[in-house]
C-alpha cells in the first residue's frame, strides 16, 4: 500500500517519527504540498494524511486509487465529505488530543494580562529596576484571578478543562453551551455571559450560528474591563469591530491563538493593535500533544486497515 503524507511539517517538523507507519505502507513524505501538487503526489496512493491541505471533489476525481484520508487534526472542513462518501473513501480525524495543551495555553494568555510578566521582564532588562528608587514598581496594574468571573462559551472537553483550572485559581465559573450537562458550572444565556464575564474564553465549534458571534453588537454588552480569549477559531470574531473596541479602550484586552485567515495577513486589523496578544496557532503544538496526535493517527490507520475504522467523520 502507498501512503502519502502531504503536509507533514505541520504535525511533525522533525522532532517526532513516522517510522511506525512504515509497518503498513510505503510512505512518501512531503513537508508541504500546494493545491496544484496534490494529484501528482497522491495519484497512486490508497491512503493520504493531511492537515490543512484541501481535498475537493475535483481532486478526488483524479485519485481513483484513494480509499482513506486521515485528517491529522480535529477539524475536517478541508475535506469534501459528501464526495468521499460517494466514492466509499473513509475519512477520519483526531478528536480530543489537545485538551490539556489548549487549556494550558488559555491560562498562559490570561496570566499575560493579570501579571504582565513579559512587560516587566522587558523593563528589568532595559535597566528600569537598576535605576529605580524603590525595591518595587509596576508598569501596569496587576490583578488576582481569585474572585473574578470566568465565562466559558462552549463546554466540551477543552471548556470543561478550562473550568477546572479556573476553579483552582478561585474563579467563579459561568458558561453557555449548546447542550446542558450534569455537574456543569452555572449556565447562563449568551447575553448574560457577555455582561457578567471578567474574562471570556471561546471554546465552541465554528458553525453558521457562531460565525462572527463577536461583533460590535456583542462587544457592546461586555465590560470595558473585560478580557476576551480565543484559542478556538478566528471566524468567531469580526476583527475590524474588535480592533475598534481595543483602540478606543472599550475592552481591556484580547488574546488569541487564531485569526480569520492563517497565516496572518499584513492587513489584519488586529496586527499591532493595543492590548492585543497574538500567538501563531501554537496552543496544540507541545511535543507531547503532537505525539498523542500521531499515536491516534496510527491507531486510526491500523483500524481502517483491519476493516474496523474508528473516528470516522463521514458515512
Amino acid at each position: 500500500m502507498k501512503l502519502a503524507i502531504l503536509d507533514a511539517h505541520a504535525d511533525n517538523p522533525g522532532d517526532l517519527s513516522w517510522k511506525e507507519f512504515e509497518k503498513y505502507a510505503e510512505i512518501s513524505l512531503y513537508e508541504r504540498t500546494n493545491q496544484n501538487e496534490i494529484v501528482e503526489r497522491a495519484k497512486d496512493c490508497e491512503a493520504i494524511f493531511i492537515n490543512k491541505v484541501q481535498i475537493t471533489e475535483n481532486i478526488l476525481q483524479q485519485l481513483p486509487e484513494l480509499k482513506y484520508i486521515g485528517v491529522c487534526a480535529t477539524g475536517y472542513n478541508v475535506v469534501d465529505l459528501n464526495a468521499c462518501s460517494k466514492r466509499n473513501i473513509i475519512v477520519t480525524n483526531i478528536p480530543s488530543y489537545s485538551t490539556m495543551s489548549v487549556a494550558q495555553h488559555v491560562f498562559s494568555l490570561i496570566l499575560y494580562f493579570s501579571n504582565h510578566v513579559a512587560l516587566h521582564n522587558d523593563s528589568v532588562h532595559n535597566g528600569d529596576w537598576c535605576n529605580s528608587l524603590d525595591f518595587v514598581y509596576w508598569k501596569k496594574p496587576l490583578f488576582e484571578l481569585a474572585g473574578k468571573t470566568l465565562g466559558i462559551f462552549g463546554y466540551g472537553n477543552i471548556g470543561s478543562k478550562v473550568a477546572e483550572i479556573g476553579k483552582a485559581f478561585g474563579m467563579k465559573i459561568i458558561c453557555n453551551t449548546r447542550t446542558k450537562k450534569e455537574n456543569m458550572p452555572e449556565f447562563v444565556s449568551f447575553d448574560e455571559l457577555l455582561e457578567k464575564s471578567d474574562i471570556l474564553t471561546l471554546h465552541a465549534p465554528l458553525t453558521d450560528k457562531t460565525q462572527n458571534i463577536i461583533n460590535k453588537n456583542t462587544l457592546s454588552k461586555m465590560k470595558n474591563s473585560a478580557i476576551l480569549i480565543n484559542t478556538a477559531r478566528g471566524g468567531f470574531v469580526v476583527e475590524e469591530d474588535l480592533a475598534d473596541y481595543l483602540k478606543n479602550g472599550k475592552i481591556a484586552g484580547y488574546a488569541a491563538d487564531v485569526v480569520s485567515v492563517e497565516p496572518m495577513k499584513k492587513d489584519n486589523p488586529l496586527l499591532n493593535c493595543p492590548n492585543c496578544v497574538l500567538t501563531p496557532h501554537i496552543a496544540w503544538a507541545p511535543k507531547e500533544t503532537r505525539q498523542r496526535l500521531l499515536d491516534i493517527a496510527l491507531e486510526n490507520f491500523e483500524s481502517w486497515i483491519k476493516g474496523n475504522p474508528i473516528n470516522q467523520v463521514n458515512k
